[in-house]
């Protein structure tokens, strides 16, 4: 009887996991981006937004969408394509900052997401001058 019970339990065990391994194999959806997740704008003047455009190519098997875009503060604002990106097909990801006092900065956006790797941090750098 342990015996029957073994097999049983070794059984479902294993079917547990292929199903595991299927609803895992069946997000596909991958980011394969242009360029480095950090854009280093260089200097920039007070007051006048600065813009910069990441873009990237669905490189999996599924639909490729973006659930949210977050800024880390409110100088940073994030457009991004809103529809399915389809396998192979492009999409991306608008980013402005608008900066109110000089120095140093470095922002992050946040990107939400079906993909393989569900959240991706883009990041925006350089110095404000007067």
């Amino acid at each position: 009887m342990n015996k029957l019970l073994s097999t049983i339990a070794f059984i479902l065990l294993a079917a547990m996991s292929y199903a595991q391994d299927l609803v895992t194999s069946t997000n596909n959806a991958d980011f394969l981006w242009e360029e480095s997740l950090t854009y280093d704008f260089g200097k920039i003047t007070l007051n006048e937004p600065a813009i910069h455009t990441f873009r990237f190519t669905n490189n999996g098997e599924t639909p490729l969408i973006i659930s949210s875009a977050k800024a880390s503060c409110g100088c940073t604002v994030a457009a991004y394509t809103r529809e399915a990106i389809m396998p192979g097909e492009t999409g991306e990801i608008t980013a402005t900052y608008n900066a109110k006092k000089s120095g140093p900065f470095q922002k992050g956006i946040t990107i939400t997401s079906n993909a393989r790797d569900n959240v991706v941090v883009l990041y925006l750098k350089g110095e404000v001058t007067e």
